[in-house]
């Protein structure tokens, strides 16, 4: 059985963290831009990943859990909102399918590439305490 902090550990050591990718996101004046993979990045390719998915029987045990099912597919919790949206699942109380679509690590490693931009410094502000 696994715990949570095991879990974590195990996540430290993932290259689609984003902590591992955080230098790359803060800026001169010490703010960090928020990175995730953008809607428009899914949108541009969701047929992308459905053509690399495998549907599968959907296992009652991930009722609601997204991320248990993330976890026990990928390995990680991080990739639960992209099967959740390739599933046209909305809210987490909809995690209840009769069949589920798995799009392969790879075909998300593949999307996920270098579309993570680096906002412009210009367009930040700091934030007065």
């Amino acid at each position: 059985m696994i715990t949570i902090d095991d879990e974590s550990r195990q996540r430290v050591r993932i290259a689609i963290d984003i902590d591992n990718m955080s230098q790359r996101y803060i800026t001169s004046s010490n703010i960090f831009t928020f990175t995730s993979p953008s809607l428009w990045t899914l949108e541009k390719n969701l047929y992308y990943l459905l053509r690399n998915s495998t549907e599968i029987e959907f296992d009652l045990k991930y009722k609601w859990k997204p991320d248990y099912f993330s976890y026990d597919e990928y390995g990680t919790v991080v990739l639960a909102p992209i099967l959740m949206y390739v599933n046209n699942v909305y809210c987490i109380e909809d995690f209840d399918l009769v069949t589920i679509i798995v799009p392969s690590l790879s075909s998300i490693i593949n999307i996920c590439q270098d579309k993570f931009p680096k906002e412009d410094v210009s367009q930040l502000t700091s934030v007065d305490w």
